[in-house]
C-alpha cells in the first residue's frame, strides 16, 4: 500500500504488512465476491479445527473470540460493543428486521439491490416493498414510509448512495433505515450512528470467514423484536439454558444467533488486521487502484461505470470473463458486467493485468 502520509513511512510499512499476510496464487479482483483470508486468520482456522479434532477445544475461549470480534467490528462502525449483534448472513440479520416491522408497513428499497437486502421483507406478504431508483431514493421517502432499506455500496456496479441524503428524507419523514455494508466498511468508513440498522457480511472486505454477520441497533434496540432469541441471548447465557429465557440480554446481544465458532475464531484474527491498516488508508489505497482501472479501460474504449468506488463494473463486458480468467486474473460476472474489486493485498500490476487481458474486447450490444 502506497498511501502514506507526507513525511511518514507508515505507507510502507503497511505495505510489508499487507505483503506478510497475503501471498495469492493469482491475480485476485474478486474480493466483492469473498476476500482473501490473512496468514493471521488462515492459522488460527488450522489451530481450532485441529482442537475440534483431538477434543481439546476450548468453548469459553472461543466466546472470548465472539467478543473480540463484536468490539472489532463496533470500533469499525463507530459504535460501543452494546449495540453490535453478530449473527450468520445478512438475510438473517433483515429478516429480524422485517418480522419486527407492522402489518402494511412501507419498506422503500432501490431497484436493483442485493436480494438478501430486499428479498426478507417481500417474503412477509403483508408489507408494501416500493421500489425507487437508487439516484432517486432520497427523493422518494414519503410520510408514510416505515423504512428505507439499500446498500452502501452496490454489489451489482459498485455505486455508491448518497446515505446522508437519504437518512435526512428518512428522518424527516419519521422513517428507520437499514443500510447494508457489507460491500463498504473495510475500505469506506461510514457514520453508522446516521442509521437505525446496519447489516455487514463481513466475508468480503472484513477479510473474515463466511457466516460472519454484524447487525447494528440503536441504543435502545430500536423496534426490533428478538425472534430468534435462544439461550445465548439472555443476560446471563449459562443460567439461560433451560426454558423460557427469563431476562434477555440488556444489549444488542439479545439479537443474537448462536455463534458460529470457527467463522468468529477467524473473524477475530482478520478484523484485527483491518484495525492496524485502517479503514481510511485501506479505503485510500482501493479507490486508488479502481480509478487505474477505469481510465485505463476508458483508454481501451471501454464504458466503465463512473464513480470514486473500489468497486469497478464494465457493462456488457460479462462474456470478457472467460479470457481474463485464462489469463490468471480472478474477476466476476454481475448483471452482465464484468466486476474487478480492488482490495489491500492489489497493486497496481494487478490493475495492469487486467487491462491487458482486456486489450481488444468489445463490450455486448
Amino acid at each position: 500500500m502506497d498511501t502514506a502520509a507526507p513525511g511518514h513511512d507508515s505507507g510502507s510499512m503497511q505495505q510489508s504488512l499487507a505483503a506478510a499476510e497475503f501471498a495469492p496464487r493469482t491475480t485476485y479482483l474478486n474480493t466483492a465476491s469473498h476476500g482473501l483470508h490473512p496468514a493471521r486468520t488462515t492459522a488460527a482456522l488450522r489451530a481450532v479445527v485441529e482442537q475440534t479434532a483431538d477434543g481439546s477445544m476450548d468453548q469459553l475461549r472461543w466466546f472470548e473470540d465472539v467478543e473480540r470480534a463484536r468490539a472489532a467490528f463496533g470500533r469499525l462502525a463507530g459504535l460501543p460493543p452494546e449495540q453490535v449483534a453478530t449473527g450468520s448472513t445478512v438475510a438473517v440479520h433483515a429478516s429480524l428486521i422485517a418480522g419486527s416491522l407492522p402489518p402494511g408497513a412501507e419498506v422503500l428499497v432501490a431497484e436493483g439491490d442485493f436480494s438478501s437486502v430486499i428479498n426478507p421483507f417481500t417474503m412477509r406478504g403483508d408489507l408494501v416493498v416500493r421500489i425507487a431508483p437508487l439516484a432517486e431514493l432520497a427523493e422518494s421517502v414519503r410520510p408514510d414510509t416505515a423504512l428505507v432499506a439499500v446498500s452502501a455500496v452496490q454489489s451489482a456496479d459498485g455505486r455508491v448512495a448518497d446515505l446522508e441524503a437519504v437518512a435526512a428524507a428518512a428522518r424527516a419523514h419519521g422513517a428507520r433505515t437499514l443500510v447494508d455494508t457489507t460491500q463498504s466498511t473495510g475500505w469506506l468508513p461510514l457514520d453508522h450512528n446516521l442509521f437505525d440498522y446496519t447489516v455487514c457480511g463481513a466475508y468480503k472486505w472484513l477479510l473474515c470467514p463466511r457466516g460472519t454477520s454484524f447487525l447494528t441497533v440503536p441504543e435502545d434496540g430500536g423496534d426490533l423484536r428478538p425472534l430468534h432469541a435462544g439461550w445465548i441471548a439472555g443476560e446471563h447465557p449459562w443460567d439461560s439454558c433451560y426454558g423460557p429465557v427469563t431476562e434477555l440480554a440488556r444489549s444488542a446481544r439479545r439479537f443474537d444467533e448462536a455463534p458460529a465458532f470457527l467463522p468468529y475464531v477467524g473473524a477475530a484474527a482478520s478484523l484485527s488486521l483491518i484495525e492496524e491498516l485502517g479503514q481510511e488508508r485501506v479505503g485510500a489505497h482501493d479507490r486508488a487502484l479502481a480509478a487505474r482501472f477505469r481510465s485505463g479501460a476508458l483508454e481501451l474504449g471501454l464504458r466503465p461505470v463512473p464513480g470514486d468506488s473500489a468497486v469497478a463494473a464494465v457493462p456488457g463486458l460479462g462474456e470478457a470473463a472467460e479470457q481474463v480468467e485464462k489469463a490468471g486474473v480472478r474477476v466476476a460476472v454481475r448483471a452482465g458486467s464484468l466486476r474487478a474489486a480492488f482490495h489491500l493485498y492489489n497493486t497496481a500490476e494487478d490493475v495492469d493485468r487486467l487491462l491487458d487481458a482486456l486489450a481488444g474486447v468489445t463490450p455486448a450490444r
